[in-house]
């Protein structure tokens, strides 16, 4: 009688580093990793950035339409004031007046409404403004 290996060829290897379980009883413990769930957690996190980044571009729309707004609001002022009767040279970052007279054209003046001796000359006042280095107006009140 011949000695028999009593081990299943069938259940042994020659390169056991190769297999995806542990070989042995003191083996490390070996999981395959659940790649729905690690793809859930990608997609989550894309998400998340993505709507954050999203939200970035809208806040930073909403400041640009503001802006856009606000000059194009000094545009139509600067065209009224240059549209006015201007009696002198006005001078950047100085304040002037801005009145309307009864008919209805306009003048712009270095006197405030506070400051006639006698009365206001003009009919309307209209907007205390201050001239930008841009040429264009901002109004002060």
């Amino acid at each position: 009688m011949s000695k028999q290996n009593p081990i299943d060829p069938d259940k042994i290897t020659d390169s056991p580093s190769n297999l995806p379980y542990a070989h042995t009883v003191g083996g490390a413990k070996i999981t395959v990793p659940d790649l729905n769930r690690n793809r859930s957690r990608a997609l989550e996190a894309m998400d998340h950035q993505t709507d954050q980044q999203l939200e970035q571009i809208r806040q930073q729309m909403e400041l640009l339409a503001h802006q856009a707004k606000a000059i194009q609001e000094r545009r139509e002022l600067s065209e009224m004031i240059y549209a006015a009767h201007i009696p002198f040279k006005p001078e950047i970052n100085h304040i002037y007046h801005l009145y309307q007279k009864a008919d209805e054209t306009y003048v712009l003046s270095m006197i405030g409404p506070n400051e006639w001796s006698s009365g206001m000359k003009y009919d309307a006042f209209v907007y205390t403004v201050r001239l930008l280095a841009d040429h264009t107006w901002d109004i002060l009140k």
